[in-house]
């Protein structure tokens, strides 16, 4: 199955003007074949805390443009946005995996990142998904997610490819870049990273490199972008990841019967 990959820069807190920055990005994407496009972490607004000023209901703007652009390329969307659920105190950091067909899939970021107080402003989410997107078996994570190795161990032997959309700033990019690769290696699975490029925050005081990319199941980057606006096309096989299971099965040795002295 054809993965893009879109790096794209976002408008702060202005969803309306990403939205038309986004459409022909996703347009060359639909040409090139792409079945599953994979966005940023708050995609359309950025890893805004102002969620007075960007949460939206679970119909609201973004999941319309995303079921929209779905349909109209026949493609899986991927992309997180701050979602207000009716009668929740605070938003979820909610990740929609969204079929052609406009069926919507929800993850809710488990892991808040407390660094910048998304703690205080967003729930978390305590539920892990497993959708088959045209066969291949698809686990989304966001962002700082990625740095907990359990929260991916614990849905490996049912993934063939983790996706994760991600705001990771310039200055812990060689973090990204690492846990991207070691995601993919101790689960024997794709790992498909989004992350933006361009300057956040209210005072544009966060820099973003981006570095998307595709890591296959022995850990090898086969597709990468750099600090400019991207596409990346890679064919993600499931068939490759049980070969390489098969091979190499280290899972069999695992254990979590050990406890510490």
């Amino acid at each position: 199955m054809r993965v893009a990959v879109v790096q794209h820069d976002i408008v702060w807190e202005d969803r309306d003007a990403t939205l038309a920055r986004l459409e022909p990005q996703l347009a060359a994407a639909g040409a090139a074949g792409a079945r599953l496009m994979v966005l940023t972490e708050m995609f359309a607004t950025g890893f805004s805390m102002r969620t007075e000023r960007t949460a939206e209901a679970p119909d609201g703007p973004s999941t319309t443009f995303l079921r929209q652009q779905a349909a109209t390329h026949d493609a899986w969307l991927v992309a997180s946005v701050p979602e207000q659920p009716a009668g929740a105190d605070r938003p979820f950091n909610t990740l929609l995996l969204i079929s052609p067909g406009g069926e919507v899939h929800r993850y809710r970021k488990i892991h808040p990142f407390s660094y910048s107080g998304e703690h205080k402003h967003f729930a978390a989410g305590d539920e892990v998904i497993t959708v088959a997107v045209d066969g291949l078996r698809v686990t989304p994570l966001v962002c700082f997610d990625l740095r907990f190795a359990p929260l991916a161990w614990a849905a490996a032997s049912r993934t063939d490819c983790f996706v994760v959309p991600a705001n990771w700033p310039a200055t812990r990019r060689d973090h990204w870049r690492t846990l991207l690769a070691a995601r993919a290696v101790e689960n024997q699975a794709w790992v498909v990273g989004c992350n933006r490029v361009g300057a956040g925050g209210a005072e544009g005081q966060l820099a973003y490199t981006g570095d998307s990319a595709v890591v296959d199941p022995l850990g090898r980057v086969v597709a990468a972008a750099a600090e400019q606006e991207a596409l990346l096309l890679v064919d993600v096989d499931a068939a490759a990841v049980a070969d390489v299971r098969t091979r190499y099965p280290f899972a069999d040795d695992r254990r979590d019967d050990w406890r510490l002295a």
